[in-house]
């Protein structure tokens, strides 16, 4: 979990290899009514983000089931995350934390992607980092992808 820019999809590949199991892109279950929106710069409603959000559920808990399976999702706010862990109690969030000057340089170079920088400003306004009583790890993105990795695997034993 985290904002845009920090690093999820690139540390959520390489977990997921390394534990050896099934990887999905939380992007990937978005409507195109939702991709639109984000393309023209128009930051999402929580009316917006439901829909998405159940279906990234249905995923984790399929996975959960069938041994495991890691997911990208900015799962910003404590509601988004309630509803991704319902349905299994198999779930560990590894929130990908960083400054803002970084992340929006690292927005600023990539291509190809819909979210522009102009959101992020939205995205940490939504952001509520993870309370003491919810289940994961917080990393700073400071750290190498694999350094993220390794710190991640560590967090889970």
């Amino acid at each position: 979990m985290g904002v845009a820019g920090s690093g999820k999809t690139t540390v959520a590949e390489l977990l997921a290899a390394r534990l050896k199991v099934p990887y999905a892109e939380a992007d990937e279950f978005h409507p195109p009514a939702n991709i639109a929106k984000m393309s023209a710069g128009h930051p999402l409603t929580d009316e917006d983000r439901w829909p998405w959000l159940r279906a990234i559920a249905q995923w984790i808990k399929e996975q959960a089931a069938a041994g495991g399976g890691v997911v990208t999702c900015s799962a910003l706010k404590r509601s988004y995350r309630d509803l991704l862990r319902e349905g299994t109690t198999e779930v560990w969030f590894v929130h990908l934390a960083g400054t803002h000057e970084l992340l929006a340089d690292r927005i600023g170079h990539r291509k190809g992607h819909f979210m522009p920088a102009a959101l992020l400003d939205s995205q940490f306004a939504d952001l509520q980092p993870l309370a003491p009583d919810e289940p994961g790890v917080t990393l700073d993105v400071a750290l190498s992808p694999e350094e993220l990795v390794e710190a991640a695997v560590a967090s889970l034993t």
